[in-house]
C-alpha cells in the first residue's frame, strides 16, 4: 500500500465497495463512471486512470504523475474545487473516487441563456477566482484551466456553484526551485510556457484572462489558423477587442482582461488584485451600474461555442492520427532531431496532449475565431 502524506492507495477491489454505473466521459487514458458507495448510498464519480506499465511504453499515465495529482487533491477542501473521496489501485489502473459534479460545463450552461449581463458574468468569474485564490494560497498552480475544466455542481439553480476539475497538470510551486515545462492546451497557455521560461502561479492568471475574453464574446483571443500561429500570437500578446464581438462590453471588463493578458509576469494581475478589480468588486455605484447595464454578446457566444464543439473534435482526431503515424515510423536518428526550439517545443506540447490524461471527458473543444493582426 502506497502512502502519500494523508493519501492511501488502497489495494482492495473498488467493486467491493462501490457499485459502478454508466460511463460519464473518457479521455486518452482515463474513463470516468458514475458510482455509488455501498455503505452509504452516496453517489460519486470513479475516474479509472490507466497506468503506464513500463518506461518504454507510451500508453498510460506515468505513476509519478498520478501520485502528484493524488497528493495535491487530497490536500484540497474548497467549495469551488472538486474533492477527492478515496483512491484504489489494481495492476492496471488507479481509481480516483471523486465528488460527483453533474451540472455540466459552465459554458454549456451559459449557451442556453437568453441574455447575460456583465454583473451576472462576474458572479461566475468570481467563483473561478475564489477557487484559484485557494490554490495559490497553498502555492499550487493548476496549469490547465480552460472552459472544459470549469464545471457546475448543479445546473438547476439560478447561480450554480462552479467546480474546478482535472488536476493532472497541477504542480506545487516551491520557493527557490525553478520549474519549466511544455504542457497544457495551446489556446490557453501563458507566454512563459510557449517560451519555455520559469513557471509560477502567474500562468493561471493569464488563462483566467483568456477564459473571461471567451465568456464575454464567444471569440478566442489568440487562436490562429494553425498551432504555430496560435503560439506566435500568445508570445507576441497579439489580440484585439473586435467591435463585432465587444461592441457592448464595458471598459471595466476590457481593463480586467488587459491586466491579465500581460506578458511580463511581474506586471500581470495577481489573484488578490483580480478579486479586488472594480469589474469584480465595484468601488462605487457608477461602476456597479455599468456592470448591470453592459451585456454579454450571447448570440455570438452561442454561435462560436457551437463551432467550438465541432472544431475541437475534428482537431483532436486529426492530431492523434498524425502522432500515431509519427510513432509508427520508429525512432528518429539523433542527427535528424530538431533542436528544442520553437518547433520542437510545439511538437512536444501536442505529443503530451495526445498521450497524457489531461481530460476526464472525450468532448474536448477549441474555439474558433478570426485571424489576429493587431495588438491591444
Amino acid at each position: 500500500m502506497r502512502t502519500l502524506g494523508m493519501a492511501v492507495f488502497k489495494q482492495q477491489k473498488v467493486e467491493d465497495f462501490y457499485d459502478i454505473g454508466e460511463e460519464l466521459g473518457s479521455g486518452q487514458f482515463a474513463i470516468v463512471k458514475r458510482c455509488k458507495e455501498k455503505s452509504t448510498g452516496v453517489e460519486y464519480a470513479a475516474k479509472f486512470i490507466k497506468k503506464r506499465q513500463s518506461r518504454a511504453s507510451r500508453r498510460g499515465v506515468r505513476r509519478e504523475e498520478i501520485e502528484r495529482e493524488v497528493d495535491i487533491l487530497q490536500e484540497l477542501q474548497h467549495p469551488n474545487i472538486i474533492t477527492l473521496h478515496d483512491v484504489y489501485e489494481n495492476r492496471t489502473d488507479v481509481v480516483l473516487i471523486l465528488e460527483l459534479v453533474s451540472g455540466g460545463e459552465l459554458f454549456d450552461f451559459l449557451a442556453q441563456k437568453e441574455s447575460l449581463s456583465e454583473e451576472e458574468a462576474t458572479e461566475f468569474i468570481k467563483q473561478i477566482l475564489n477557487g484559484v485564490q485557494y490554490l495559490h494560497s497553498k502555492k499550487i498552480a493548476h496549469f490547465d484551466l480552460k472552459p472544459e475544466n470549469v464545471m457546475l455542481l448543479d445546473n438547476n439553480i439560478h447561480l450554480p456553484r462552479i467546480k474546478l476539475i482535472d488536476f493532472g497538470l497541477a504542480h506545487r510551486i516551491k520557493d527557490g526551485v525553478e520549474f519549466k515545462n511544455i504542457f497544457g492546451t495551446p489556446e490557453f497557455v501563458a507566454p512563459e510556457i510557449v517560451n519555455y521560461e520559469p513557471l509560477g502561479l502567474e500562468a493561471d492568471m493569464w488563462t483566467i484572462g483568456v477564459i473571461t475574453y471567451i465568456l464575454l464574446s464567444g471569440a478566442s483571443p489568440f487562436l490562429g489558423d494553425s498551432k504555430q500561429e496560435t503560439l506566435a500570437n500568445i508570445s507576441a500578446v497579439n489580440f484585439e477587442f473586435d467591435e463585432e464581438f465587444f461592441g457592448s462590453t464595458s471598459e471595466l471588463a476590457k481593463s480586467f482582461i488587459r491586466q491579465l493578458l500581460v506578458k511580463d509576469t511581474r506586471k500581470r494581475l495577481k489573484i488578490q488584485d483580480a478579486l479586488n478589480h472594480p469589474w469584480i468588486k465595484p468601488v462605487n455605484p457608477r461602476q456597479a451600474l455599468v456592470r448591470r447595464q453592459s451585456v454579454v454578446n450571447i448570440e455570438n457566444f452561442r454561435r462560436q461555442y457551437a463551432r467550438r464543439r465541432w472544431q475541437l473534435s475534428f482537431r483532436i482526431v486529426a492530431l492523434c492520427n498524425h502522432l500515431t503515424r509519427m510513432m509508427k515510423k520508429g525512432p528518429t536518428k539523433a542527427q535528424d532531431k530538431p533542436k528544442m526550439g520553437y518547433v520542437g517545443r510545439t511538437v512536444a506540447m501536442f505529443e503530451r496532449e495526445c498521450e497524457s490524461d489531461q481530460e476526464e471527458e472525450v468532448r474536448l473543444r477549441k474555439p474558433r475565431t478570426r485571424k489576429r493582426s493587431s495588438t491591444s
